[in-house]
């Protein structure tokens, strides 16, 4: 059964899975029209076992959902509205100094 996550837990959610640049390109190709996992690794230019590994943690943090087709499994992103989210952070200005990255990026790990 799917609940909805509070607000706090839904941006943790996001940004935990946005840490991620495979997970990133992931997303913004399922914000494009879902896929199978194997269509994915392909387009993507990964191994099937590394994005099967991206698509659970994407599954855990809620983003995307799993449809049986048949005998194959369809990903898409769990609400139209998180295609939407991806088209502002995508398009939002950052400030950055060129010479620093985010500290956590090292050692933060998935949801």
């Amino acid at each position: 059964m799917l609940t909805a996550a509070p607000d706090i837990d839904v941006l943790v959610r996001f940004g935990r899975a946005l840490a991620d640049p495979v997970r990133c390109r992931i997303l913004l190709a399922l914000r494009e029209t879902p896929a199978h996992p194997a269509d994915l690794a392909d387009r993507l230019g990964v191994s099937r076992t590394r994005l099967s590994n991206h698509l659970a943690c994407l599954r855990d943090c809620g983003l995307v959902v799993a449809v049986p087709v048949g005998r194959r499994t369809r990903y898409e992103l769990a609400d139209a509205r998180l295609g939407h989210a991806l088209d502002d952070l995508r398009t939002a200005v950052v400030a950055v100094e060129t010479d620093r990255t985010c500290p956590a990026a090292a050692t933060e790990g998935c949801c």
